[in-house]
């Protein structure tokens, strides 16, 4: 694993969201759908609380459809354009491009996340809020992307569709969020073992992300975002392998 290397395919793969309307159509649906969701469904005034729960609450939410818009492209669209057996001619490994394109989408995913420093703006002017707790809302809220771009980028190897990569990957997404959530273990709880249904429990991703923006930074919650990122992409690198000849 060659650290230069994954720089080369980060820089290119950065470089290809600001050649097109891509990033900019992103920034803007995301900053203006998370405000509106704060201020209007999350009620942030009427609230009368220096804090920005109402607005990392809806990030699950907005990233299981904006995320897998994203990363819809990582590899389908090499594999239409056959840009994929150019991409794979270059001196690096597999895991390398996969890692690169990851880092490119993450960092991407990261910038938008910056630019909503206005809302922490104005609750420190609102009120005296816990600043050490926003910060570790905005470390949880990057970590649970992480998580949605690494699926995204693994159902994106699967097909040469970016329609067909961006819906499996939002349903995975949301069957990942939903995890914990009476809809789903009430399926599983009448046939199988109470430790099988907690295991199921633990994967859901607004477990892990509440704990998280509440301020509250377990270990656990983030090797589960890491060791979720991991498994992924080491699946994508697979797929791709097994793919790069179609």
């Amino acid at each position: 694993m060659n650290i230069g290397r994954i720089g080369v395919i980060f820089r290119r793969e950065l470089a290809s969201y600001f050649a097109t309307p891509i990033a900019s159509v992103f920034l803007v649906i995301f900053l203006l759908l998370s405000g509106a969701f704060t201020f209007y469904l999350g009620g942030f005034f009427l609230r009368g609380q220096a804090d920005l729960l109402p607005f990392f609450d809806f990030h699950p939410w907005l990233y299981v459809v904006l995320i897998p818009a994203l990363a819809m492209r990582l590899w389908a669209e090499e594999r239409k354009s056959g840009t994929i057996e150019l991409l794979l001619t270059m001196p690096v490994t597999m895991g390398e491009a996969v890692i690169g394109k990851f880092l490119a989408a993450w960092c991407f995913t990261g910038l938008a996340l910056i630019l909503t420093f206005p809302m922490w703006v104005t609750v420190n002017i609102l009120g005296e809020p816990d600043n050490g707790v926003i910060l570790a809302g905005y470390v949880g809220s990057w970590l649970m992307a992480g998580g949605f771009l690494a699926i995204g980028s693994c159902m994106s190897a699967l097909t040469k569709s970016q329609v067909i990569a961006f819906v499996v990957s939002a349903v995975v997404c949301l069957a990942f969020i939903l995890s914990g959530f009476p809809l789903i273990l009430d399926f599983f709880s009448g046939w199988t073992p109470h430790m099988i249904l907690s295991i199921i429990s633990s994967f859901s991703f607004l477990t892990h992300f509440q704990s998280i923006s509440k301020g509250v930074l377990d270990l656990r919650d983030l090797v589960y975002f890491v060791s979720l990122i991991v498994f992924w992409l080491f699946a994508t690198a697979i797929l791709i392998d097994m793919k790069k000849a179609e």
